[in-house]
């Protein structure tokens, strides 16, 4: 346990012996591990990942993009860069875009997207699996949750 702090309060890891702690780093580092922009190119142990989003990438990195800010107001303004409005048939996806089968908002990553990386829709609060469209080829979302 940590020292109490100089004004007598308990600290939240004391207040809920320690266990809250461990809670909350563990499920950061399951975040982390599954994140698409996450390092989840090799395992802890120093051995290439031989299932998920990293199996996908053959160069074992991903591009980055820059991401400018679209103005799409349904979100905080901290967000607004990962979603952009649908802008019809001839919109073309990039390689860090999905589309949101329920709500039609494209979500953006800083990193390319691959087949089994997980995104989240913050307009319909939905989570999303990507996956690859066996006749078109390219990136589409399931909805996980």
């Amino acid at each position: 346990m940590s020292a109490a702090p100089e004004d007598g309060r308990r600290t939240g890891e004391e207040r809920a012996g320690g266990a809250w702690a461990e809670a909350v780093r563990t499920e950061r580092d399951l975040a982390a591990a599954v994140a698409p922009g996450g390092d989840d190119g090799a395992a802890a142990e120093g051995e290439p990942v031989t299932s998920g989003p990293a199996a996908n990438d053959p160069r074992g990195e991903r591009q980055r993009f820059v991401l400018e800010d679209t103005g799409f107001d349904e979100v905080p303004k901290k967000y607004r860069r990962f979603y952009r409005k649908w802008k019809g048939a001839g919109d073309r996806l990039a390689p860090n875009e999905v589309i949101c089968p329920v709500c039609k908002v494209v979500i953006r990553s800083t990193r390319t997207l691959l087949p089994g990386d997980r995104v989240y829709c913050m307009p319909c609060m939905s989570r999303l699996i990507v996956t690859r469209n066996e006749v078109t080829g390219g990136l589409e979302a399931l909805v996980a949750y």
